[in-house]
């Protein structure tokens, strides 16, 4: 695929036509490929990423502090992360098929580089930025609240709990916690996961959900109010 043809498919999926065409081939550029083909460093999307690193960073906090004015700065904080972290954006990347449109060097694509969670993440925080550089920070601000920011309760839902019960248990030091899927039951389009949640090893409780997140979810809610009704009887 040429470079014009990534381009073309790219303004495509995320809606937006570029008007300066070369913000948007730097933002696909990987540094192996820069490399491997002796041009000047500083034309892959290294830079573009940190950019666009700075203006993610402002449209989600502020987004995040307009949208839950309830939410404390902590909360706030880790809303903002579990949404912009590595896995959150290379999910992004995956939705309008980033990975397939990067230029990568040969090395790299022989080592899986288009399906790495670091290469796209870093390729779509580098679009944020092209985006930004050629639209301003308008065009930035809906690109990334309907790519990024479309569904933020989810996280806030689905990780709450998690979230309460690893502050809960490491408080005084680090605990061994994991999630164990007990079961699923249901037709393929019904299905009924259940988790159980281990600390130590030791099963302290369980749920279920309609996907293995909710149901652990639940499992860590169960083991919450387990804790706060016996205090003195813990799994640890």
């Amino acid at each position: 695929m040429t470079e014009k043809e990534a381009l073309a498919l790219l303004e495509e999926r995320i809606f937006y036509t570029f008007r300066n065409k070369e913000h948007a081939l730097e933002a696909l550029r990987h540094s192996s490929y820069v490399f491997e083909r002796k041009i000047n460093k500083t034309a892959c999307n290294e830079r573009l990423e940190f950019l666009g690193d700075a203006v993610l960073e402002l449209i989600s906090s502020r987004h995040l502090f307009l949208r839950y004015p309830e939410l404390p700065e902590g909360k706030l904080s880790y809303l903002r992360a579990s949404l912009v972290c590595e896995g959150a954006l290379a999910a992004c990347a995956e939705a309008i098929g980033l990975g397939e449109l990067i230029r990568l060097g040969k090395g790299e694509e022989a080592c899986g580089g288009r399906k790495k969670a670091s290469v796209v993440s870093d390729a779509y925080e580098a679009l944020i930025g092209a985006i930004y550089l050629d639209g301003g920070l308008e065009e930035a601000q809906r690109f990334v609240e309907r790519w990024v920011l479309a569904d933020p309760d989810r996280h806030l839902e689905e990780k709450d709990a998690k979230t309460q019960l690893q502050e809960y248990l490491q408080k005084d030091g680090n605990v061994p916690i994991r999630y164990e899927l007990v079961s699923e039951s249901g037709p393929d389009h019904d299905k009924l996961y259940t988790v159980e949640v281990y600390v130590n090893d030791v099963p302290c409780g369980k749920g279920q959900g309609k996907n293995k997140k909710s149901a652990e979810k639940a499992a860590a809610a169960e083991a919450l109010k387990y804790w706060k009704k016996e205090p003195k009887k813990t799994c640890i």
